[in-house]
C-alpha cells in the first residue's frame, strides 16, 4: 500500500512517462491553468451578481405586508435566483447551503396525490448555466467559514464537479459523498442497478466550520475491531507505535535499543513511550515487538466515511413524510447541518422542496430560509413546518380507516410557525392560490 511521504523522504526515482520526452513538441498546460466548461451564452459573473430589484411580501391570515428585508425562519415562494440576489443586496450571509436541485433526468415530477411539483427537462448546456448562475450567487452570500452541499444524481454529477471546481476552486473540494438511496432496483436489464446518488461537498475557504460527525457502531464491529479483553473486562486492540516517514528528531532515535522500521518513525518521543509502558499501555509480543493498547469506550463513535448507506429515503409505512417527490432523509440532513454549522447559524436551502432542511435546521437551533418556485413545494413545506408530518402509509391508502385516523391525529398540532413570503409579481398573478397557501 502506498503511503504519503515528503519529497526528502523519497528513496527512489519517480515513474517515467513517455510524454516527458515529447513535452517540447506536445506542450502541457500550465499547472495553474483553470479547467472550465464551455457552452453558448455563458453569462459574465458581473451580469449575474448585479441587482434585480424585487418587492417581497409577507402573506398571512392578516393580509399582505411589504418587507424591507427578508427575515429568518421563512419560506419564500419565488425563483431562487431573485431571492439569492436579494440576500446579496442585504449582505445577509449563510453559514451553510444544502440543495437538492433538479438532476437533469428529463422527467416531470408529481406528488403522491398527483399534484405537479416541477419539471426537470432542461438540456445539458441550459441546465449547467441555470445551476452556474445560482451557485455563483450562493458563493457570494456565503460566510468565509461556510460550506455547500449539492445533492445530485449520476446524470450531471461529472459536469457539476467541474462547474463547482470553477466556482469554488478545486482546492475547496472536500468530498464526493455516495449515498445509498434505496434497497434495490428492478430495472437492471443491460445495466447495473442504480441504487446510489451523490453529494458534492465544498467549502468557501480552507477555514470552515466542521464538527466531526460519528456513528455508533454495531456490537459485531466492536468485537471485530477490539478483539482482546484485559483482566478487568475492557476491550482493546493493538496498534503499531510507528508511523510512515523518516524523522531526524527524537522520534527517529532508538528506544529500548530498537530503531523504527526503515522509512518510519516512532509516533511518540521515547519519554512518552516509557510513560505508556509504565502505565501498562504497551503490549510486548513474544518476539519483543511493542504495540500500543487502544481501549474501547461506550461513548466512542466511528467517523463517518464518504459512503452513506444508513440514510435511505422513506422505505416503509411507519416513516413520516410529506409525500413530496424526491423528499430526502431527515436524519441525513440533520447530520449535515450538525457537521457544518453552529447553533444560531443561518442555513439556506434554495431548492427546499418539502422543507426537510428547514425542519432539520429548526430542530438543531439554527436559523433557516427555504426557497422554492413550486406551489406543491410551498404546500408541503408550510404543512410540515406548521403542522408536522404524517406517516408514509397515509399516502398509500388514503381512504382507509386507519389512514383517516392518522391524518386527523395530526390536525391542529402546530409544531412551529413559518413566515410565508412571496414577491409582488407572483402575488398579483396568483393571488387566490397564494392566499390558499397562507391559510395552511
Amino acid at each position: 500500500m502506498a503511503t504519503g511521504i515528503t519529497k526528502r523522504e523519497q528513496h527512489s526515482l519517480d515513474a517515467i512517462s513517455a510524454l516527458d520526452f515529447y513535452e517540447e513538441q506536445i506542450p502541457l498546460p500550465n499547472e495553474e491553468a483553470p479547467v472550465t466548461l464551455t457552452y453558448p451564452n455563458k453569462a459574465a459573473i458581473t451580469d449575474i451578481v448585479q441587482p434585480f430589484p424585487r418587492r417581497f411580501i409577507c402573506v398571512d391570515d392578516q393580509g399582505e405586508k411589504p418587507l424591507a428585508k427578508l427575515p429568518d425562519n421563512s419560506f419564500i415562494l419565488d425563483d431562487n435566483f431573485f431571492v439569492l440576489n436579494e440576500l446579496i443586496c442585504e449582505n445577509k450571509k449563510a453559514d451553510l447551503f444544502y440543495l437538492d436541485p433538479p438532476y437533469g433526468t428529463g422527467f416531470d415530477f408529481h406528488s403522491r396525490d398527483l399534484d405537479h411539483a416541477y419539471k426537470d427537462t432542461m438540456r445539458q448546456a441550459t441546465y449547467l448555466e441555470f445551476m452556474r448562475r445560482r451557485l455563483i450567487l450562493m458563493r457570494e452570500c456565503m460566510t468565509d467559514t461556510g460550506s455547500i452541499y449539492v445533492h445530485i444524481g449520476h446524470q450531471m454529477l461529472a459536469h457539476l464537479k467541474v462547474l463547482m471546481d470553477e466556482i469554488f476552486g478545486s482546492n475547496n473540494f472536500r468530498n464526493l459523498i455516495t449515498r445509498r438511496k434505496c434497497s434495490s432496483k428492478n430495472f437492471t436489464r443491460k445495466q447495473y442497478a442504480n441504487i446510489n446518488d451523490y453529494i458534492l461537498f465544498y467549502s468557501k475557504n480552507n477555514s470552515y466550520t466542521w464538527n466531526q460527525p460519528g456513528v455508533k457502531p454495531e456490537q459485531e464491529w466492536i468485537e471485530k475491531e477490539y478483539p482482546k479483553v484485559d483482566e478487568l473486562g475492557r476491550r482493546f486492540k493493538l496498534v503499531p507505535i510507528h508511523a510512515p516517514g523518516t524523522r531526524n528528531g527524537e522520534t527517529g532515535q532508538p528506544w529500548r535499543g530498537m530503531v523504527p522500521p526503515p522509512g518510519k518513525h516512532w509516533q511518540y518521543v521515547p519519554s512518552k513511550l516509557d510513560k505508556l509502558d509504565k502505565q501498562g499501555d504497551i503490549h510486548w509480543s513474544r518476539n519483543g515487538n511493542p504495540r500500543r493498547k487502544v481501549y474501547w469506550s461506550a461513548d466512542k463513535k466511528t467517523a463517518l466515511t464518504d459512503y452513506w448507506e444508513q440514510y435511505r429515503d422513506a422505505h416503509h409505512q411507519s416513516i413520516k413524510i410529506t409525500g413530496y417527490p424526491t423528499e430526502k432523509n431527515l436524519e441525513m440532513i440533520k447530520m449535515i447541518v450538525g457537521a457544518s454549522s453552529k447553533p444560531n447559524d443561518l442555513v439556506i436551502d434554495p431548492f427546499c422542496g418539502s422543507g426537510t432542511t428547514m425542519q432539520a435546521a429548526r430542530d438543531l437551533g439554527r436559523r433557516y430560509i427555504g426557497v422554492d418556485a413550486s406551489f406543491s413545494a410551498a404546500k408541503a413545506t408550510l404543512q410540515r413546518m406548521r403542522h408536522g408530518l404524517k406517516l408514509m402509509g397515509d399516502y398509500v391508502s388514503g381512504k382507509s380507516k386507519q389512514a383517516k385516523q392518522l391524518v386527523l391525529s395530526d390536525v391542529g398540532k402546530t409544531i412551529n410557525s413559518c413566515t410565508f413570503i412571496t414577491d409582488s409579481c407572483l402575488l398579483d398573478a396568483y393571488n387566490a392560490e397564494i392566499r390558499e397557501l397562507s391559510s395552511i
